[in-house]
C-alpha cells in the first residue's frame, strides 16, 4: 500500500503537468448580459410563455434560464430595420408591444438597406488605375470615414443599425404584412440557416420586441409542444411547399397532394448551427474537421427507408474502402439522398433497400425527410435521369480513380476529396486556386488587385496545401456565406446581379463580427487613413478600422484582376461546390 509521502510527491507531480479549469457552458456568453429578474417576471407572464407547462423543461434548463440566456428585449425606434432581405441571421423575434411592418414587394433599393450599389468602372475609370500610385491604401475622406453623405444620417451608431429615414413614402405604394403583439417572426431563417424572405422595419413610435437566439428557440420548442406546433405549421404553409413543389419529383401533385406531402414530411438539423467556430477551433488545434466530428445521417448498409432532401448546408457522401471510407462527393442545398435505391427496388422488387453509401453532415444542415411509403404514394417515378439524377455520386467516382475503367481524368483522386471535404472548400463558388508548379511567385496577381483596389491587396497568395495545388487566402463567395451573420449594418451582403459577397465601407463600422466568422481567413480589419495618411481615429484616439476582402472584382467589366494578370495560368477562380471542377481545371495542360 503506497505510503503518505509517496502519495503527496504523485500529487505535486499530478499538480505540475496540470492546470484546472472549469469546463465551458453554453450560457457563458449570455445574449443580454444585462437582463433582470424584473424583466423576466414580465416575460414569465406574457404568451407564449405563460402559457407553457414549465414542468416539461427538464431541471438543467429551466424555461426562465432559457430566457435569461437566450433572449434579449430590444426596442427599435420608427423606421428602424429589424430585418433585411436576404441577410443570414442566427435570431427570431416575438413581438411584445408596438407593430412591425414586412415588406413583401417591391423590393427596397439595397441602398437604403446600407448596401452598396452596382456600378461598373467607366472606361476612363479603369485606365486611371494604371497611374494609381496612391501611397496610402484605400483612403477615406475625414468628414465621413463610416457612412457616405446619403447614409450618414441612416445610421444608430450606438447600435451600428440602419433605418429609413423616409419609411412612410418608401412602403406607401408597397405591399406589406403589419405583425403585432405575440407574433412571431424570422424563425424559419434563424433555425434553417437561409436568407431572410423579407425585410421587416418597426412601423410605431416604439417597437418592443424579443430577440430568442436560434438556441434558445430550439430549446423551448423541443419541451413546448405548442411552439413547436405553430412554427411547423408556418413552414409548411410557406417555405416547406415552395420548396417541394418546385422539386421535379413532386412538380406534378396538385394542391391536396402538396398539402398531404408537407404533413407527412419531416423536418430534422444536424451538426452545429455556429459550424465555423467549432471548425476554427478545431484548425487551430490542429485537428482537422474529420468524419469523427461529422454527425451520421445515414450509414452504409442500414435499410433506406425513405430520402433526405437538402435544405440547406453541405453533407459528404462516403464509402467503405479497406478499414476506412473514402469521400465520393459532398452534396449540398437542393441534392437528395437515398432515392437511387428505392427506385432500384421499384424496378426489382425482390432487390433490398441498403442504402449503398453513408451520409454526414458537413457544419450545419437542415433537411427535408420523406418516408419511402410517402414516395410511393407522391413521387413521379417516370423521371428521366436527365431530369433527376438519381444517384448522389458522378459515375466516374462509383470507383477510386486508379480502378475506375470509366475515369476520363475528370474525377478528383480520394485525397483531394479528402482535403477538400476537411477544409470545407466545397463552400465556395469562386475560390482562388493556384498550380503551384506554374506558379512563378511574380506576383503580378498581387499587384493587380492592389492597383485595382487603391493601393490595397484584397489576398494574401498563402493558404492550404495539397500535392501543388494551393486554395489561397482570399474570398470564395461561399454558397452559405457565414461572415455575414450578425453584420449589424448589412454592410457585407451580396450583390444583386452576380450574388457575389461585397462589403460597403460606407456603412461598415469595423466591429469585426465577419472577420471572426470567416472560416477561411479571408477577411482582414485594416486601419483606415485619410488621403495625406494620417490615422483615421475615434474619440479615444483608437484607430477605426473597416473590413476588406476579394470583391471578385464586380466594378471591373473584365472580371478578377488577378486571374487575369496571370501570365502562367497558373491561378483560377473556381467553383468548388462542383467536384470535377479542379480536375478539369488541371486537365487543360
Amino acid at each position: 500500500m503506497p505510503n503518505a509521502l509517496h502519495m503527496a510527491k504523485s500529487d505535486n507531480n499530478l499538480a505540475s503537468i496540470t492546470r484546472q479549469a472549469s469546463r465551458p457552458k453554453r450560457w457563458d456568453d449570455p445574449l443580454d448580459p444585462g437582463m433582470t429578474d424584473a424583466t423576466l417576471d414580465m416575460l414569465m407572464a406574457t404568451e407564449p410563455f405563460a402559457s407553457m407547462n414549465v414542468s416539461a423543461f427538464p431541471a438543467a434548463t429551466p424555461l426562465r434560464e432559457i430566457l435569461r440566456a437566450d433572449t434579449a428585449v430590444r426596442e427599435f425606434a420608427a423606421g428602424e430595420i429589424v430585418l433585411r432581405k436576404d441577410d443570414y441571421g442566427t435570431s427570431a423575434f416575438l413581438v411584445l408591444e408596438g407593430e412591425v411592418q414586412v415588406i413583401l414587394r417591391p423590393d427596397i433599393d439595397p441602398e437604403l438597406l446600407g448596401r452598396a450599389p452596382s456600378v461598373k468602372k467607366s472606361f476612363i475609370g479603369r485606365l486611371a488605375q494604371l497611374w494609381n500610385n496612391n501611397p496610402e491604401p484605400e483612403g477615406w475622406s475625414k468628414k465621413s470615414p463610416r457612412a457616405s453623405d446619403n447614409l450618414k444620417g441612416s445610421i444608430n451608431k450606438e447600435r451600428g443599425s440602419v433605418y429609413l429615414q423616409d419609411y412612410p413614402q418608401i412602403v406607401s405604394d408597397a405591399q406589406t404584412a403589419a405583425l403585432k403583439k405575440g407574433q412571431l417572426f424570422g424563425e424559419i431563417s434563424a433555425l434553417s440557416r437561409m436568407p431572410r424572405t423579407a425585410t421587416v422595419v418597426a412601423s410605431t413610435e416604439t417597437a418592443r420586441l424579443l430577440e430568442f437566439s436560434w438556441e434558445g428557440l430550439r430549446d423551448i420548442m423541443r419541451y413546448d409542444s405548442a411552439l413547436k406546433t405553430q412554427v411547423d405549421k408556418i413552414y409548411r404553409e410557406n417555405s416547406l411547399k415552395i420548396f417541394l413543389r418546385n422539386h421535379p419529383l413532386f412538380s406534378h401533385l396538385d394542391e391536396s397532394g402538396y398539402v398531404q406531402l408537407c404533413e407527412e414530411a419531416e423536418l430534422e438539423s444536424f451538426g452545429e448551427y455556429n459550424w465555423s467556430g467549432a471548425y476554427l477551433r478545431l484548425a487551430k488545434d490542429g485537428d482537422p474537421a474529420t468524419s469523427a466530428n461529422e454527425p451520421v445521417i445515414v450509414r452504409e448498409g442500414e435499410y433506406s427507408n425513405g430520402i433526405y432532401m437538402i435544405r440547406a448546408g453541405f453533407c459528404r457522401v462516403s464509402q467503405k474502402y479497406g478499414n476506412g471510407e473514402r469521400t465520393l462527393n459532398y452534396i449540398g442545398a437542393g441534392s437528395v439522398f437515398g432515392y437511387e435505391e428505392i427506385a432500384n427496388h421499384w424496378k426489382n422488387p425482390r432487390q433490398e433497400m441498403h442504402s449503398l453509401y453513408s451520409l454526414r453532415s458537413l457544419g450545419y444542415s437542415h433537411l427535408i425527410f420523406i418516408p419511402t411509403a410517402s414516395l410511393e404514394k407522391y413521387a413521379n417515378r417516370r423521371l428521366s435521369e436527365a431530369d433527376f439524377p438519381a444517384s448522389p455520386v458522378p459515375k466516374n467516382m462509383s470507383k477510386p480513380a486508379d480502378e475506375s475503367s470509366a475515369n476520363d481524368g475528370t474525377a478528383p483522386s480520394a485525397s483531394l476529396m479528402e482535403f477538400m471535404a476537411e477544409h470545407r472548400f466545397f463552400n465556395g463558388t469562386k475560390s482562388m486556386v493556384i498550380d503551384m508548379d506554374r506558379c512563378t511567385r511574380c506576383d503580378d496577381c498581387v499587384r493587380a488587385c492592389a492597383s485595382t483596389h487603391d493601393g490595397n491587396p484584397r489576398f494574401l497568395r498563402h493558404g492550404p496545401m495539397i500535392d501543388n495545388l494551393m486554395i489561397a487566402n482570399a474570398c470564395m463567395h461561399c454558397v452559405d456565406p457565414v461572415c455575414m451573420i450578425g453584420c449589424p449594418t448589412g454592410a457585407i451582403h451580396r450583390t444583386s446581379f452576380g450574388g457575389e459577397v461585397v462589403i460597403n465601407p460606407a456603412t461598415c463600422i469595423g466591429c469585426g463580427t465577419c472577420a471572426a466568422n470567416c472560416p477561411y481567413d479571408s477577411i482582414r480589419m485594416v486601419e483606415v487613413r485619410s488621403s495625406q495618411g494620417e490615422f483615421l481615429v475615434d474619440e479615444e484616439f483608437q484607430p477605426i478600422l473597416k473590413a476588406t476582402k476579394c470583391d471578385l472584382c464586380v466594378e471591373q467589366t473584365s472580371g478578377p484582376a488577378c486571374q487575369n494578370a496571370c501570365p502562367h495560368d497558373a491561378l483560377s477562380r473556381t467553383d468548388l461546390t462542383h467536384v470535377t471542377s479542379i480536375a478539369q481545371w488541371l486537365k487543360r495542360k
